[in-house]
């Protein structure tokens, strides 16, 4: 039998978390491209061996994350760790928020997709439409300085911020490497360096997880419950919030409205009603839903034309203007979402038409506005 000893085992490939010594730079379009040929994007595939490969594209995405994160920071975002008590060294999920946060009488929330990391819409986005186009950083320069030119990535911020605060939570990194003491996703602890290039992935146990925050849905239930509905001290007690979900960051927010709507249900009193919610939490929530939100879907339409799906998903559906991946869905919409934002936050009494679906026989959906305000 055969013994290979510890120190003949063939070494983990590792690469810098550096654009310059990966081989790429950032040209004038905020694009990231390679030294040796200006017109190359990212090169995935750069040897055989998959795991060569992976270890170079972490080092990449390490490269954008910090890029990504260091714009935030000069735009006035902060980093919160949840849960609150938590100190730097214990397990905690960091999530960004702006300064404004406790004083802005209005707040956006972003839940993201569980797969990606904290302020990234999509890897492929960032590559092929540049880092602010695929990450956050273009939606936080908009919301935090309307006033702001939103092309380019020389434009020095204004110094005059708008009366919105935003709040980027973090659905993708709920891995706690206790090494490394820093949360993570799920690919990134994957391709976490090992002993050697043949040791297998490392094991997780209860020390990595994150208390409060083991799952997307639960995450998204800390934010509520630890940030938004502390009122009165980190949130100000009139504050009006909106909600931006993608993908499963939308579903999670639906999913704990209904269960607090629920909760609240079972805690009134069997003669009464609780304020002005209807006594079906479930047919009060989908009401809110179809008249005061709107989905963004894959679509091949023109940007913001109406599209089937209001039956699957309660709410009336838009064209993207992204016609193939779900992720790259933000990256494409987040102007038009958030011109509809601005629109419904500062005129209450818009709502989404609401529409007569009607089948006919070739399966073609034909919808009628029967009622409701509509851009």
């Amino acid at each position: 039998m055969f013994v290979y000893r510890r120190e003949d085992l063939p070494a983990e490939p590792l690469f810098p978390a550096d654009l310059g010594k990966l081989g790429y730079f950032i040209n004038e379009q905020d694009q990231i491209r390679k030294i040796s040929d200006p017109e190359s994007e990212f090169q995935f595939k750069i040897n055989r061996n998959t795991r060569v490969n992976e270890m170079q594209r972490e080092a990449m995405n390490e490269c954008i994350r910090k890029i990504v994160s260091s714009r935030l920071l000069m735009l006035g975002m902060g980093t919160l760790r949840l849960p609150l008590i938590s100190t730097p060294t214990e397990p905690h999920v960091p999530i960004m928020v702006s300064a404004n946060l406790s004083t802005a009488s209005r707040i956006i929330v972003v839940f993201g997709e569980p797969v990606q990391d904290l302020g990234i819409w999509a890897y492929r986005s960032v590559g092929t439409d540049g880092i602010d186009a695929g990450s956050a950083v273009s939606l936080a320069r908009a919301v935090l300085y309307p006033e702001t030119k939103q092309e380019g990535t020389n434009t020095e911020a204004s110094t005059k911020r708008g009366d919105t605060a935003l709040v980027l939570a973090n659905t993708g990194q709920l891995i706690w490497n206790c090494g490394a003491r820093k949360a993570m996703t799920l690919p990134s602890w994957l391709a976490h360096p090992r002993s050697s290039a043949v040791d297998p992935p490392l094991m997780m146990t209860r020390r990595n997880k994150i208390p409060e925050n083991g799952h997307w849905e639960e995450h998204i239930a800390c934010v509520f419950n630890e940030i938004l509905a502390d009122r009165g001290r980190l949130v100000r007690a009139d504050a009006k919030i909106d909600i931006v979900g993608l993908a499963d960051g939308g579903l999670g927010a639906c999913l704990y409205h209904i269960r607090a709507l629920l909760m609240t249900m079972a805690n009134l009193p069997i003669q009464g009603r609780h304020g002005d919610v209807d006594s079906n939490p479930q047919t009060s929530f989908s009401a809110f839903v179809s008249s005061r939100c709107r989905a963004y879907l894959l679509s091949g339409e023109p940007q913001g034309s109406l599209v089937p799906g209001s039956r699957l998903h309660g709410s009336n559906c838009y064209a993207s203007g992204e016609a193939l991946n779900i992720e790259c869905i933000m990256a494409r919409v987040w102007k038009h979402m958030l011109e509809w934002l601005n629109k419904a936050h500062a005129d209450p009494t818009l709502f989404e038409a609401q529409l007569k679906i009607t089948e006919t026989d070739d399966h073609n959906m034909e919808s009628d506005i029967s009622s409701g305000s509509h851009e």
